[in-house]
């Protein structure tokens, strides 16, 4: 049975240790980097199931390393913070990243955080009958992750996907902020609801023009959002 693969990148070279340590002993494979272009090509040579991705790098930054890796894969990213850096959580979950835990970090936490982040992005494939969503001029595939609007492909990353995907999968009904943080992000992000705002404008400015069709991410004012079907 092939161990689920962990690429843990980090400069200090005690906290690659502990965490490499803590990992292989719960029975995970972990390839470690010291430097942000480093763990791109690693990435490229033998992609990894899950990055572990230090903010504050040498070579290529943490942000850097999750744009560059967003832009061909939807592996799952954690970021790892220090407590006094300033963490952007919307634009960390804008550029891709599925979750971030702040160190000094407790290592049964970090285990849970990865076991959660690999669950909840490994459910779409074991849905095997899970079909594509359809309305008018819109296809939403969670299988393949991809979305077709009007004929063309859009690039759309994980989470604006998985959102529009969750909608869509629940017309007419509305949900909270809150819902959906837990139900996308996973009960274990501790996030605002801004995340969900800045996703879902960003899927209508991509969606524009839907409503004429006959849907439309509608808000309802306070509650939440809703996938509207006419």
């Amino acid at each position: 049975m092939l161990k689920t693969k962990i690429l843990l990148v980090d400069d200090d070279p005690n906290i690659r240790q502990l965490v490499n340590l803590y990992l292989e002993k719960e029975g995970f494979e972990v390839v470690m980097a010291d430097r942000g272009d480093t763990a791109v090509k690693l990435f490229r040579q033998s992609p990894p199931n899950l990055m572990l991705l230090d903010l504050m790098l040498p070579g290529m930054d943490g942000w850097e390393v999750c744009r560059e890796v967003r832009k061909t894969s939807n592996l799952p990213i954690i970021m790892l913070t220090a407590k006094d850096e300033t963490f952007d959580k919307v634009l960390g979950l804008e550029l891709g990243a599925d979750d971030y835990i702040v160190k000094p970090f407790d290592m049964k936490e970090l285990v849970a955080r990865i076991k959660a982040v690999l669950r909840r992005f490994q459910q779409p494939e074991a849905n095997t009958d899970s079909k594509a969503l359809a309305f008018p001029g819109l296809t939403v595939n969670i299988s393949q992750y991809t979305v077709n609007f009007m004929g063309k492909e859009l690039e759309m990353p994980p989470k604006e996907l998985e959102l529009l995907h969750f909608l869509a999968s629940h017309p007419n009904q509305v949900f909270t902020r809150e819902q959906l943080l837990e139900q996308v992000w996973g009960y274990d992000y501790f996030g605002d609801s801004r995340t969900v705002d800045v996703h879902v404008k960003r899927l209508r400015e991509k969606l524009e023009g839907g409503e004429q069709m006959g849907w439309q991410i509608k808000t309802v004012w306070g509650v939440g959002y809703k996938f509207e079907v006419k």
